[in-house]
Order: C-alpha cells, then sequence, then structure tokens
C-alpha cells in the first residue's frame, strides 16, 4: 500500500508538473487548412491541384486575442474527424497526420490515402517541422495521454492504431494495434489505462487497454452505437465519454442526428448509457477542460446540399450541451456560418475557438459557466480550415 500511494503521489506531481509548465509558457492552437478541396459550387466537391496546404500555428497566450505565428507547408485533408493533430500537455510538440494524399489519375486529381505523420517543435521561433514519420495508412484522429508519452493515431484505411511513444523531442512508432474495422478517431482516457477507438463504418466504439507502451484491443468490449460514429471526448474527470455521430456517411442530410454518452465508472465495462439529439450532421465536437459543457458543430446545408435539397438553407451551428452525469442538457444554439469544421478551448476553458472552412478564419466565443457569447474577434487564415485542435489534457 505504501509503495502505491508513493507511485500514485509520483504520478501526480509528474502530471501537475507538466501542466504548470505549460500554464508558465505559451499556448498554442492548431489549425489544419487544405487547398485541395473546392466547395465553391454547392453540393459538388472539385478535387483541384495539391501544392498549397498549410498547417496554420496560433499563440492563444491571451487567449481572447488568437495570433498566428507560423505556418508550415505541411499537407492536411478535410477527410476525417477534425482531430488530426494535437499539442502535447507541455507544449513542446505538436502532431499533425496528413490522411489523404492527391494523385493524378486520368488527367484528374484524386484522393488516395497517405501514411504521414509530422512532428512540429513548438519551441523553436518559429516553430518548426523536426521529424516525419510514416505509420499507418490514413491516419486520421490523434489522441494524446496525459502524461504527454504516448500517441494513438486512428488508421481508417488500415484498420489499425498505430501506437507512438513520445521522449522529449523524440517520437517513434513502436506498435500497430489491428482492431477489425475501420476507425476514424480516438480518445486515450485521463487515467491513461484505456483508450475508445470510434469505428465509423460498422458504428461501434472499441476499448483498447493500455498498461505502459503496452496497448491491447478488447473485443469482448465492443459498444454498438449511432449511424456514422465520427469524432469522441472524455470529460476531464474521466466519468463519461460522448460521442458524436454525423449519419449519412459524414455528410448532412437534413434528418437530426444524436450524441451518445458511455458510462466510463469503475466497477464495470464501459457501456453506452445514453442518447441525446444533437441536430444535423455534428461533426465537430469538443468537451470544455472545465468538464460543464460539451459543443458540438453541426455541418449545415448550405454548402454540402445542392439548392435545390430542401434543408440547403441550414445553415452551419454551434450547439452547447450542459453536462449532468449522463445526461446532457441543450444550453445553446449559435449560428456559424458555412461548414464550421473545427472546434478547440483555451486550457482553462475561458475561450472557445471555432473555424469556419467556408468563411476562412477562426472565430473566438467566451465561455463563462455554461453560455457561450460572441467576442466578435476573427482571425483570418491563409486557408480553408478542415480541423483544429489544442493540447491535450
Amino acid at each position: 500500500m505504501f509503495t502505491r500511494t508513493l507511485a500514485a503521489g509520483a504520478a501526480a506531481f509528474l502530471i501537475l508538473s507538466v501542466a504548470t509548465a505549460a500554464q508558465a509558457g505559451k499556448s498554442f492552437l492548431l489549425n489544419g487548412l487544405d487547398s485541395k478541396v473546392d466547395f465553391s459550387e454547392p453540393g459538388k466537391i472539385k478535387f483541384v491541384e495539391p501544392g498549397t496546404d498549410l498547417v496554420n500555428i496560433m499563440d492563444i497566450s491571451n487567449p481572447a486575442q488568437p495570433r498566428t505565428v507560423a505556418n508550415l507547408p505541411l499537407s492536411n485533408s478535410l477527410f476525417g474527424p477534425p482531430t488530426n493533430l494535437q499539442i502535447t500537455p507541455n507544449e513542446q510538440l505538436a502532431l499533425v497526420s496528413s490522411a489523404m494524399k492527391w494523385e493524378q489519375k486520368e488527367g484528374a486529381w484524386k484522393p488516395a490515402p497517405d501514411d504521414r505523420l509530422f512532428v512540429v517543435d513548438l519551441e523553436t521561433d518559429p516553430p518548426a517541422l523536426i521529424a516525419t514519420l510514416n505509420i499507418g495508412r490514413q491516419p486520421s484522429g490523434i489522441a494524446i495521454s496525459g502524461r504527454g508519452d504516448l500517441a494513438l493515431v486512428a488508421n481508417r484505411a488500415d484498420n489499425s492504431v498505430s501506437v507512438l511513444a513520445i521522449d522529449g523531442k523524440r517520437v517513434e512508432l513502436i506498435d500497430t494495434v489491428a482492431v477489425g474495422d475501420q476507425v476514424a478517431a480516438v480518445a486515450i482516457t485521463p487515467g491513461g489505462d484505456r483508450a475508445l477507438v470510434v469505428k465509423n463504418t460498422t458504428n461501434k466504439i472499441g476499448v483498447l487497454s493500455i498498461d505502459g507502451r503496452s496497448i491491447v484491443y478488447q473485443k469482448e468490449l465492443d459498444m454498438p452505437v449511432g449511424q456514422f460514429p465520427y469524432n469522441i471526448d472524455v470529460t476531464p474527470d474521466g466519468r463519461i465519454a460522448i460521442v458524436a455521430h454525423t449519419g449519412n456517411g459524414g455528410f448532412p442530410d437534413g434528418n437530426v442526428d444524436t450524441l451518445a454518452v458511455i458510462d466510463l465508472s469503475p466497477g464495470k465495462p464501459p457501456h453506452v448509457a445514453n442518447y441525446v439529439t444533437a441536430g444535423d450532421a455534428p461533426e465537430a465536437f469538443a468537451i470544455s477542460p472545465t468538464g460543464e459543457i460539451a459543443v458540438a458543430l453541426l455541418l449545415g446545408g448550405d454548402v454540402l446540399l445542392p439548392p435545390d435539397h430542401w434543408a440547403h438553407s441550414r445553415k452551419g451551428s454551434i450547439v452547447v450541451f450542459g453536462i449532468d452525469g449522463l445526461d446532457l442538457n441543450p444550453v445553446q444554439r449559435i449560428e456559424a456560418g458555412g461548414l464550421p469544421e473545427g472546434i478547440a478551448f483555451s486550457p482553462d476553458g475561458a475561450f472557445m475557438y471555432v473555424s469556419n472552412f467556408k468563411g476562412r478564419e477562426v472565430a473566438v466565443y467566451k465561455v463563462d459557466g455554461r453560455q457561450v457569447s460572441d467576442t466578435g474577434m476573427r482571425v483570418t487564415l491563409p486557408g480553408q480550415p478542415g480541423s483544429m485542435r489544442g493540447r491535450a489534457r
């Protein structure tokens, strides 16, 4: 008992030290900008010549006024949940995956699975690429542990999860775990002993057990959820996870979709405990660092649906839910313009950021408890944002 207490205390001190170090320095926000997809004609997707993708890095040390500190020419992709990038808890590194690459076939550009993961040093001025790893095919959602020593990447085209060890500024692929189905996103619990993987095409959530660097897929714990689950997050206290379903293969169609609440209470296996109506196609999704609210972005129809579709006139929306145990209670719905794709919070949860693909901008919102208000602050981006993330917690 004495040894375990010491170990727990040491772990708590390490996590506190990492958090304190991060708070003492700069805080960053990442935006993945995809130039290869054109939605200029509503309801139609055009694939254009690649070459001008960027990873935009913002300093949010003053969270009310983000400012761009770097635009790195790195391949990025709109295709995948907007969680293909994340910052380590100590704010030293950013990991960014390139899910899709463009290939020319029969005189036209077409997407194909990529396999690259970029490692960016955030302590240099300006931030710079320091390594490129080849991992699984179509690497999509990324999760970094709260200790900052482990990262998991969901590989959609390989039906697997890549396991990455982080040691200082060295990132190494140490394992690949087969999970049997396509996976789009992944989340690590705050305790670091489990991860949940989103099986988007088979409508399930899988469970991985984590013991140090050993990751085991527990197939017997697969949970059935709603149609086309696509994003997931875990509350800071680790009591629940929330899954966002886009339905309709990831596109809006005018029909409402849901959020699933997964009970992670100790003493029993993870299980689906509740469903809540969110709206049409909640793709981007995040839980506040305070654990008070969960926020889903509805894609809207004005960009993705043709003008003659009955739901074309719907704009993108921000939907705010209060978290009460296993219940999610809708608090607000705010119009967000055409195709809102990314959402993130400042480390203390006092500010929220929402990116808009069509508008090429990041909007800043103030968070007061469960109420969100638009500050009017907009930061123009040099491209179309398809993903957004801050630091892992």
